[in-house]
């Protein structure tokens, strides 16, 4: 415990030990402060509760749960047995189960209290769970013996500095008289949107201390819970400093980084933006088969497995496998199921972090949309994530498909993404005679300059290579070029006839 400057001692925590819960709170709990933890049945406040005992007794602390009108403990631990923390050899020396469901049923609020005081007191407990709150608030004889009952609780968990957490399925949404004298409430909830179901956390009060305002989504697993920060309260300020630079990284296609005066400018953002099919995964490729021991890359992919990729490259003569194997390159992939938009940022994020990316490719931006249970927080998620990869000093290239293969109109998949992508790269097919021609165009590149003409590109047994202007036509963007009127045949002058 520290001390203030005006001779007050600041309170003290007592972490969670939950991945992601203890960044939403700014540390964990605070010691001998009392917090309800309320959601409907199924919510998952048990397995919480739980998981967090567990992790504390393995920390070296003591915790207690007592249940009222709760789950057998018999059935409790056998449900709990299949899940990573679950460590009996803890039970009960530093972590014990009660019932108290018969003494309240005997003696009331007052015997209730009385038995979690000695258990507080008897096992030296700093971590108790009271499971069941509503069967206590049910036998209380008014509002007011309820509040009494809670302002007891609080007096014996801040002179122990034992931290109380009480589970509670009430009516949500509501003001009780105990959400007005408690330290915080935590609010589950499982939600149904059409088809599918997201977990999410709500921090209703927390006094005392800061927290990450808003939802935040999490999962329940085999390996226990794990709580998703949202990407907008975690990185609305970046985690370091941006560091601004000239430095260009190279495409690793000769063409292309002409076309950009030397490459990406360093620790940039760019949108590479093109029908199926057009080259937008073999361009990302041969980005990240620059990679290098100084300079290491991360794909993060969707639609094709590391292994369907690396046989693309293979066929390509781009040396993606070797630079895997020798550690400069790591391919995760994620496949398209029902994930979690903040889920796929973090484990995305702790990957740079680990390897110390520097070279991020990810194809493509369609599966962190088809994530979002919420387009309209789509662009804000965007400009706090990669504002974080900036921060972190990763040249990013996104694909980003569009559903028109020819046509005079590009249409950016999400709207208001462009302006938060510093360089833009167009890909697009054109038709010219009977045949699709592809063409490459720079778009944008933020603060450098930039060949703007259209080119035609091949994809070869060597990769991609970039040609000359694709001239001596007109109407390309329309995605049908033709031969421009002023080329066409002039009339000749009639002859006259032999006599």
């Amino acid at each position: 415990m520290t001390q203030l400057d005006d001779g007050v001692p600041a309170l003290g925590r007592l972490p969670s030990g939950i991945a992601g819960l203890d960044d939403i709170l700014r540390g964990g709990f605070l010691e001998g402060g009392v917090y309800i933890i309320q959601g409907a049945p199924g919510a998952g406040k048990t397995v919480l509760a739980n998981e967090i005992c567990f992790r504390h007794a393995a920390a070296g602390g003591r915790a207690g749960y007592v249940t009222l009108l709760a789950e057998m403990h018999t059935r409790l631990l056998q449900h709990l047995r299949p899940m990573a923390f679950f460590d009996e050899s803890v039970i009960p020396d530093s972590l014990y189960y009660v019932s108290a469901f018969h003494t309240l049923e005997g003696d009331g609020l007052k015997g209730l209290i009385d038995v979690l005081r000695r258990e507080i007191k008897g096992q030296r407990a700093n971590l108790l769970v009271v499971d069941g709150l509503v069967a206590a608030q049910e036998s209380a004889p008014s509002d007011r013996d309820f509040k009494k009952f809670i302002h007891e609780l609080q007096a014996h968990a801040s002179a122990s500095g034992c931290t109380v957490l009480l589970l509670t399925s009430g009516a949500l949404r509501t003001i009780s008289p105990e959400h007005t004298m408690v330290d915080g409430v935590l609010e589950l909830e499982d939600q149904l949107f059409e088809f599918r179901t997201e977990r999410s956390l709500l921090i209703r009060k927390f006094r005392g201390s800061g927290f990450l305002r808003g939802r935040h989504s999490f999962r329940i697993t085999d390996d226990g819970v794990k709580f998703f920060p949202r990407v907008e309260a975690l990185f609305a300020s970046t985690s370091r400093p941006q560091v601004l630079s000239d430095a260009k990284i190279a495409v690793g296609i000769p063409g292309i980084d002409k076309m950009l005066l030397g490459g990406l400018p360093a620790a940039t953002t760019t949108g590479l933006i093109g029908a199926s099919g057009i080259g937008k995964t073999t361009i990302g490729l041969h980005f990240l088969s620059a990679s290098s021991a100084a300079e290491p890359g991360l794909m993060f992919g969707f639609f094709e497995t590391p292994e369907r990729l690396c046989v693309k490259a293979k066929h390509q003569d781009l040396h993606v496998t070797a630079a895997v194997e020798r550690g400069d390159v790591e391919m995760l992939w994620q496949p398209q199921r029902e994930n979690v938009l903040d889920e796929l940022a973090h484990r995305l994020l702790e990957a740079v972090r680990r390897r110390k990316v520097k070279r991020l490719f990810i194809d493509g931006l369609g599966g962190f949309l088809e994530s979002a249970i919420s387009p309209q927080r789509v662009s804000r998620f965007f400009s706090c994530l990669t504002n974080e990869l900036r921060a972190l000093g990763v040249t990013t290239i996104f694909t980003m498909e569009v559903p028109e293969i020819t046509g005079p109109v590009i249409r950016v998949p999400a709207t208001g993404l462009s302006p938060l992508l510093e360089n833009l790269i167009f890909l697009r097919f054109v038709e010219r005679g009977s045949s699709l021609h592809r063409l490459v165009s720079v778009h944008k590149v933020r603060d450098s300059g930039h060949d703007p003409s259209l080119r035609e590109f091949f994809i070869t047994d060597r990769g991609v290579h970039v040609g000359e202007m694709f001239s001596g036509v007109e109407g390309v963007t329309t995605g049908v070029a033709r031969e421009p009127a002023s080329a066409a045949a002039s009339p000749q002058p009639p002859t006259t006839p032999d006599v």
